[in-house]
């Protein structure tokens, strides 16, 4: 069985919005600092792009999160795998993410970061596929919104694979 990636948005149209995402973070955040939250691994390409675009005051610190283990249908159990390196009590929090799809993952991470007391959380994503999703999860910030499809690159992996590529294509079988 063999694989085929189709473009589904360009290098350049990700580089574009995520500079634009970037002057709206900005702006909105004018005069306040941003504590900038990366969920790896996927999120890691976002997050130091959409940095790069936020003229705020910006600290960034990462976790890892699994509700799936081994296997590729999700437990419904939350793991934090990797944990915060600082405390985020009166911060403005911002978490970037590569996509989101279900939402059971990020609904029970921002249930669990609030009661942590930072000043605001809200949450950025590249990829939305609301047609996916099971919890209620409000995006703040949103790259682009996609069909239910399995995206690889810009982060996103099938297999650990595909994440470097430099847009965000669909994976299709043979």
């Amino acid at each position: 069985m063999g694989e085929r990636i189709r473009e589904l948005i360009s290098e350049a149209d990700v580089a574009k919005r995520i500079a634009e995402m970037g002057a709206q973070i900005s702006k909105d955040y004018e005069g306040e600092d941003v504590y900038l939250l990366c969920i790896l691994k996927g999120g890691v390409f976002f997050t130091t792009e959409l940095a790069k675009h936020i003229t705020v005051p910006v600290t960034i610190d990462f976790m890892s999160v699994s509700s799936y283990g081994s296997e590729t249908t999700s437990s419904g159990i939350v793991r934090i795998v990797k944990d915060l390196d600082t405390p985020i009590e009166g911060k403005n929090v911002l978490i970037a993410e590569d996509i989101v799809d279900t939402g059971r993952t990020l609904a029970y991470l921002m249930e669990h970061l609030k009661q942590r007391k930072p000043k605001s959380l809200k949450l950025c994503t590249l990829l939305d596929k609301p047609d996916r999703r099971v919890s209620d999860v409000h995006v703040d910030y949103t790259g682009f919104e996609i069909p239910d499809e399995f995206v690889v690159g810009y982060g996103l992996d099938y297999d650990q694979r595909y994440r470097n590529l430099p847009y965000v294509g669909v994976i299709e079988f043979d």
